[in-house]
């Protein structure tokens, strides 16, 4: 009984040899992040377009219901910008933002995206993921942190601001200087140095409620709100009512990229940083595919409570680490926290400035922009680099619909453009070794005029077996004096029915011109393939090494051993 206990809700596995002193860890860390969730519950939701009161909706029963199905000790669940991004953007074309009907199309979003993970997870489809590159994935969230930031200038510089791209907005702010409205401007600018001196000095102090209840009084003694400075004013007060979201098919299909858009950048968001913390952690074991359920019964439930989409947060998991989180037992206390504001706090926050909620977020955002991750890519892969810069250019200058679509087809095309024109070397011997390497790119190899050494980089398929034939026939019309071909098979792991035919017509070709062929390195299921298709190699010319062909076409008397598999037969 105990193990199925565990085996549907992990958070009681965690909770064996539960201490007093975990206890009182899980309770630091969960009035950490809840006082943290307050403030950035109700900007992500205004920066999703919807009023700031279902933030906090956000940040209860989705908390609870994944602190109690996660596998993830740590992770951090709620609104998050990226996605609360993703929801205006969805939304917007369709329903005005901010109306009743844009609020019923989010919670139908979350809805939808909830179904959609756990279906993912129930049937174990999260190597779908896979199909979307940490450098989509990087691309994607640094271009989208600037359009986040630049959606919030209107409510930082107190100035209404057209245009729909980063650029246009930034143009007409840059025409438009005289209408910023100074109050406004100053408290935003004293709120976003404040919060980034605050976090210098102590990354775990609980800044953004410290600014938010400082901004609040600040406002309420000065009279800046009759001064033009706007404030988010009445907030509700309660619990969210149970309602069943409007589960109508025409609006679903109408949403449906939306939707899948938003399924899989959350899942990648929240498992990367599950990961991430995981590893240095190495406490409990995270299962994807119940994380998939967890998240998406998470929203699934939270829908009914009027919350829209959530996920796992970077910076609230990091800060539960930090204060010494323990298990999921965090996250209900910060669920808690969040419920006592609703019933009791939220007349508090009539005096809060949008300029603060605006600042809050644009400092949040501000680390997702990875300009090392694509100094590190320039470096060392120029492919994930262009992946990188092209999913970036395409989020900033089309749009965040567009970005990971772009992102996830570019990869695919330089994926099938590595493996239809892989890397094809010929081979010389490093001087007193057994080693070989490209002659290109090294100096002073061993090479022998009669015999011609090739490596290919990639399986063999149909895409690229005439490169692979026109490589040797291309030697060959280069220089008469080749009798011996040798090919080093270390990197081939498989042949399709064209590459088949391809090598058996090369073998034939290569026989007419009384040209010996040869294989090196060869796995054994792919050497057993050519075999039954009857390619016609002898047995014997398959060798261990390069080294032991190249001895044994010479005559030396080093070890010429064939293959143990070559042997038996």
């Amino acid at each position: 009984m105990r193990k199925l206990l565990q085996s549907v809700f992990p958070l009681f596995e965690s909770l064996e040899n539960y201490s007093s002193s975990d206890l009182k860890s899980d309770f630091a860390a969960g009035i950490t992040i809840g006082v943290m969730l307050i403030p950035q519950g109700m900007a992500y939701a205004m920066l999703a377009g919807l009023p700031p009161i279902y933030g906090l909706y956000a940040g209860t029963l989705p908390l609870i219901v994944y602190a109690l199905l996660g596998t993830s000790r740590h992770l951090g669940v709620g609104p998050v910008a990226i996605i609360s991004l993703l929801v205006a953007s969805g939304l917007g074309p369709f329903v005005t933002t901010g109306s009743s009907e844009y609020v019923s199309m989010a919670i139908l979003l979350a809805l939808c995206v909830g179904i959609l993970q756990f279906l993912l997870g129930v049937f174990r489809l999260g190597f779908l993921l896979h199909f979307i590159s940490h450098s989509v994935i990087a691309g994607f969230t640094s271009a989208a942190a600037i359009i986040i930031a630049t959606s919030q200038l209107k409510h930082l510089l107190g100035m209404q601001i057209e245009g729909e791209l980063v650029f246009d907005k930034i143009f007409h702010v840059l025409g438009h200087l005289s209408k910023i409205h100074f109050l406004t401007f100053v408290l935003g600018a004293a709120s976003i140095i404040s919060l980034i001196l605050l976090k210098r000095i102590s990354p775990r102090f609980p800044r953004h409620i410290l600014v938010v209840i400082l901004g609040m009084i600040w406002i309420y003694f000065t009279g800046w709100s009759g001064k033009g400075v706007r404030i988010i004013s009445d907030i509700p007060s309660g619990l969210p009512t149970f309602s069943i979201p409007d589960l109508n098919f025409e609006k679903v299909k109408m949403l449906l990229p939306t939707i899948l858009m938003i399924s899989f950048v959350a899942i990648m968001e929240s498992m990367a940083v599950a990961k991430a913390i995981h590893s240095k952690d190495k406490k409990g074991k995270i299962r994807p595919n119940q994380e998939l359920k967890a998240l998406g019964l998470a929203n699934i439930f939270g829908s009914f409570f009027q919350s829209f989409t959530v996920t796992g947060s970077f910076s609230r998991t990091a800060v539960n680490y930090q204060a010494g989180g323990k298990t999921g037992i965090s996250s209900l206390f910060s669920a808690a926290l969040i419920i006592i504001t609703l019933l009791f706090l939220t007349p508090y926050f009539y005096y809060l400035p949008n300029a603060i909620l605006a600042a809050i977020i644009m400092v949040a955002v501000s680390g997702l922009i990875d300009i090392k991750e694509a100094k590190h890519l320039w470096k060392h892969d120029k492919r994930d680099f262009a992946v990188f810069i092209i999913t970036f250019l395409a989020t900033l200058l089309l749009g965040v619909e567009l970005g990971i679509p772009i992102g996830v087809i570019t990869s695919m095309i330089l994926l099938l453009h590595q493996v239809t024109y892989p890397n094809i070397a010929e081979l010389g011997r490093l001087p007193d070794s057994r080693k070989y390497r490209d002659v290109i790119k090294h100096d002073n190899l061993e090479e022998h005029e009669d015999i011609f050494i090739m490596r290919f980089d990639a399986r063999i398929y149909f895409a690229n077996a005439e490169l692979f034939r026109d490589f040797i026939e291309d030697k060959l019309r280069r220089s008469n004096k080749v009798e011996h071909v040798i090919i080093d098979a270390s990197c081939i792991n498989s042949l399709d029915a064209t590459a088949f035919h391809m090598m058996n017509d090369l073998a034939h070709e290569l026989e007419e011109k009384k040209i010996k062929l040869y294989f090196a390195n060869v796995k054994s299921e792919i050497k057993w393939a050519m075999l039954d298709h009857k390619i016609k190699v002898p047995p014997s010319h398959f060798y261990q090494t390069i080294h032991n062909a190249v001895n044994s076409i010479l005559g030396r008397d080093e070890d010429v051993s064939h293959d143990m598999y070559v042997e038996e037969l």
